[in-house]
């Protein structure tokens, strides 16, 4: 009795071996496949991550948005996982803008209404503590979003 044989009263499905069970690009014609070792251009690198850096920014109000904008810019780049985590950087740092423009904005007018110097030091403090978390954050994302580029 042959187990692939519909005639012989097998089984009619194909076996299939532990590496294409396992290879996330057996069926999917390459499209969201977690990469193919291949480097992701700069260009791509670039649009990806301001593209997850604005869908961070937009979704500012959820809890570890920095962390879905890194996944969505990692998720969406392919190439190395290297790239994935390149792409999270940009996004951390698209996502840092919209902060620091504020707190410049802030800076300028208190500075108008004569604050101390000790204010400005702080301010810098915090938004150099707050651009660590965005960009790291953007990082991590981006390496989540890679990993799950393929099991999603």
């Amino acid at each position: 009795m042959v187990p692939n044989d519909p005639s012989s009263g097998g089984d009619a499905t194909p076996m299939l071996s532990t590496a294409d069970r396992d290879d996330p690009d057996a069926d999917s014609d390459g499209f969201l496949s977690p990469g193919d070792d291949s480097p992701a251009d700069p260009v791509d690198l670039l649009l990806y991550g301001v593209l997850g850096g604005i869908a961070g920014s937009v979704l500012s109000f959820v809890p570890f948005a920095t962390v879905l904008g890194g996944a969505v810019a990692g998720y969406l780049c392919g190439g190395r996982s290297s790239d994935a985590l390149k792409t999270g950087a940009v996004a951390g740092v698209v996502m840092t803008l919209p902060f620091v423009a504020m707190v410049a904005f802030l800076l300028f007018f208190l500075g108008f209404a004569g604050a101390p110097a000790e204010f400005g030091i702080l301010a810098l403090l915090v938004i150099g503590l707050g651009a660590a978390y965005t960009l790291g954050s953007g990082v991590l994302g981006g390496y989540l979003g890679y990993s799950l580029r393929g099991r999603l």
